[in-house]
Order: C-alpha cells, then sequence, then structure tokens
C-alpha cells in the first residue's frame, strides 16, 4: 500500500515537473549590460508572477550577431529557443523559413493593430500574421554628453555640426576624451546613422540606405558624411579598437570622457549608475539630424513549439510584453520608448518624454526611418557590406571619396 502511495505520488510529482517545465520559456537574448539586465528582469518577474518559468540564453555583443550565429546553430540542430530577442528584416527572414509561431489570436485579443505603429508592425507581421512582439522603440541618433565637463569648459549645448566640432576640440584641448567610442562595426555604422542625416537630411538617408541609390550612394554628400566621420574619428582616445558600447558609455558616466554617439539604450547605462538627465548628462540629436529619428525595435519572435504548454507560455510572454503597464515599467529602465501609442509618459524622465515625443513628431512627419545600422533599413547582407566600407573607412583604409565609391560596389553585390 505505501508502495501504491509513493509511486503515486512520484507520478505526481512528474506531473507537475512536466506541466512546469512546458510553462517555462528559453528566451535568447543579447541584453547583458547592466542597465540592460536591469530592464531585462523587469520581464523576467512579470512572467514568473504569472508561473512562468524563465530559462535565460544570454548571448554577449550589443549588436546581436553573435546572438544570431547562436541562435542558427540551434536552429539547425532542431532545438530552437522558445523565443529570441530580434531585430527587423532577421525577423522577417526567419518568418520566410517558416520557422516563427503565430500570434494573431492574443494581437486581436489586445488590440495590438489599433497601438502598434504601421513602422513596426512591418517587421512585426508576415504575410499579414503577427509573428513577434515589439518591445520597444529605440532610436540611433542620439549624443550622450557628460553636463560637469561641458560646464567646467562653458560649452553649451551645440546644435550645428560647427558647433559640435568645436565643442569636442575644446575638450580635446583640456585633455579629456572628446568622444566615447568602441571600435566595433555596429558602433561605427551607429554614428554614421546620425552622421549621413547631418550631412544629408532624411530624404537622402532614405535614397541611400532604404532606397539604395546608387547616385546617393556614391554622392559629394556622401562624400562628406565619411569626411565628417574623419573628423569624429580625430576625437577617440588611442584604445577605442574593439571597446564595448557600455564600457564607452562609462566614460562618459565617469567624467573621462564628454561625448558618446550612441543609441538611447545608452540611457540605461546613465540611470543604472544613478545619473540624472539634465542634471548629470545631457541627451540630444546629432546636430543637423534634428526633426528625425533613425530606429530600431527589440521584438520577441516566437518559434515554432509543439506543445499546448510551450504554446500558452508563449502567449502570455507576447501578452505580458504588450501591456501598457509592462511597456512602461520596461521603456522606464531600458532607455527606449514604448512600442505602443497609448501608453501615458507621466514616469519617464526628461529624455524619455524628448524621445516619445519626437518619435510620434516623426512618425506625423514622414521621418521615422528604419536604422541602416540595426537591421530596419535593409536585409542584413545589405546591411553587413555597408559596415565593411564604413569600418574600413573610420579605421584609415579607404579615403572618403574612396569610401563612397566602395559603398557603391559593396551594396550592389550584396543585392
Amino acid at each position: 500500500m505505501m508502495k501504491t502511495r509513493l509511486m503515486g505520488a512520484a507520478a505526481s510529482l512528474a506531473l507537475c515537473a512536466s506541466i512546469a517545465q512546458a510553462e517555462d520559456v528559453e528566451v535568447l537574448h543579447w541584453w547583458t549590460s547592466g542597465g540592460e539586465a536591469a530592464a531585462l528582469n523587469v520581464l523576467k518577474d512579470d512572467l514568473q508572477g504569472q508561473g512562468i518559468g524563465w530559462k535565460d540564453m544570454p548571448v554577449a555583443g550589443g549588436g546581436g550577431e553573435a546572438a544570431m550565429t547562436t541562435l542558427r546553430a540551434r536552429v539547425t540542430s532542431g532545438n530552437p529557443p522558445t523565443a529570441v530577442q530580434m531585430l527587423g528584416f532577421d525577423i522577417q527572414d526567419w518568418a520566410q523559413e517558416k520557422a516563427l509561431g503565430n500570434l494573431n489570436g492574443v494581437a486581436a485579443a489586445e488590440g495590438w493593430d489599433a497601438v502598434v505603429p504601421e513602422a513596426l508592425q512591418s517587421f512585426a507581421k508576415f504575410e499579414g500574421n503577427w509573428i513577434s512582439a515589439p518591445v520597444n522603440v529605440h532610436s540611433t541618433n542620439w549624443v550622450w554628453a557628460n553636463k560637469s565637463i561641458l560646464d567646467d569648459l562653458g560649452i553649451a549645448q551645440p546644435t550645428t555640426w560647427d558647433e559640435f566640432v568645436a565643442a569636442m576640440q575644446a575638450v580635446k584641448d583640456s585633455g579629456k576624451v572628446a568622444l566615447a567610442h568602441g571600435g566595433q562595426a555596429w558602433q561605427d555604422a551607429t554614428m554614421f546613422d546620425g552622421v549621413v542625416l547631418s550631412a544629408g537630411g532624411p530624404e537622402f538617408y532614405k535614397q541611400a540606405f532604404i532606397d539604395l541609390d546608387p547616385d546617393a550612394l556614391g554622392s559629394d554628400t556622401m562624400v562628406e558624411a565619411f569626411k565628417r566621420m574623419e573628423t569624429l574619428r580625430s576625437f577617440v582616445d588611442d584604445n577605442f579598437s574593439g571597446r564595448d558600447w557600455n564600457l564607452a558609455s562609462a566614460m562618459v558616466i565617469n567624467n573621462e570622457a564628454a561625448f558618446q554617439i550612441m543609441g538611447d539604450w545608452a540611457k540605461g547605462e546613465f540611470l543604472n549608475a544613478g545619473k540624472v538627465p539634465e542634471q548629470d548628462f545631457l541627451c540630444f540629436r546629432v546636430p543637423g539630424s534634428e526633426g528625425v529619428v533613425t530606429f530600431n525595435s527589440d521584438q520577441f519572435a516566437m518559434f515554432n513549439v509543439s506543445a499546448d504548454g510551450a504554446k500558452d507560455a508563449q502567449a502570455k510572454m507576447a501578452a505580458a510584453i504588450m501591456s501598457p503597464s509592462f511597456q512602461s515599467a520596461f521603456n522606464v529602465v531600458k532607455g527606449s520608448v514604448p512600442a505602443r501609442t497609448d501608453v501615458p509618459n507621466e514616469a519617464f524622465d526628461a529624455c524619455g518624454k524628448k524621445g516619445m515625443a519626437e518619435l510620434a513628431a516623426a512618425a506625423d512627419a514622414g521621418t521615422l526611418l528604419g536604422s541602416m545600422a540595426h537591421g530596419h533599413a535593409n536585409r542584413a547582407g545589405v546591411k553587413n557590406a555597408i559596415y565593411d566600407v564604413v569600418t574600413a573607412h573610420f579605421n584609415g583604409e579607404f579615403t572618403a571619396e574612396e569610401a563612397a565609391e566602395e559603398l557603391v560596389y559593396a551594396v550592389e553585390g550584396a543585392m
């Protein structure tokens, strides 16, 4: 009798374990810096409150390239994660391979179509079906500045490219690093987003990076953009090569450098260090790019799973991601702005409020443009071809004129 009861108890425990396992989500992501990890904990806590286990699968690398390599290996082996952080055209590419699940049920029940901007829906949907849940909207053409350094040197926030160059020169003359930067291809390209806008404006950016017009890619305006990158190169420190982006942010936070050109995920590092916008640091668009927002959107794509419990956990995760309360709580910590338009801005700081207002204005004006650097202007092959030219030029392998010419050939070969 005792043996029977023990066997029954063991069977019950096994069933509970099976149910618990089915309710887990294994999440592949590249949010590994301090600010990013703090933001991710908001999502983990939300799901754990619903009884959904979280199996963490972090892959370091701010641009996500290493994570996508790991993902490909997992899918090839027949063992994909249940949810994966993805950007832009990567989502569409996996959807074309029929690897992603369908989120239409939760999207319809919660009215996503009415609250998610069309620019984001173009990546979150495939053939009319919801395939991913957007967590946020980031924008790339931001400058982050150490306010105390600027105040000590009597430098006002620059509003033009020439003022920006003069400000960096004054910082360099003082003996501090003017521009904190990490020499990685995606970081070089992130700076290039804002620099191309500063040189040519939104129509030129669209012609070059979205339409891939060879006349724009090889134009005098593109040559000017590369010359501006040469100017930026003259203001970075000698140890920039290979530096992670968050370490560059730390240089600004720790009074070692005055400026960093980086997406608004950098704000999470400042907040995580206890810094206050407009008191300790400034946030403003790359001078010359005001009124334009180059965006990327972190989304969680749900891979095909067969178990009902796993599908249910995916649906709950998607619903949690898209809830207004989560969108506010997460993006306040992450530095980004909500992926839905009906989230109030009361909880956001000065930079967050500015980001939300500028995003709405750019969407209305038609100047909300997908970021080349972060896979929202064109697919990975084209993006990587541009990376190669931009980084080669930044490291002195091409003149500005040669880089513009190479850009035409590189994009043509990648199409």
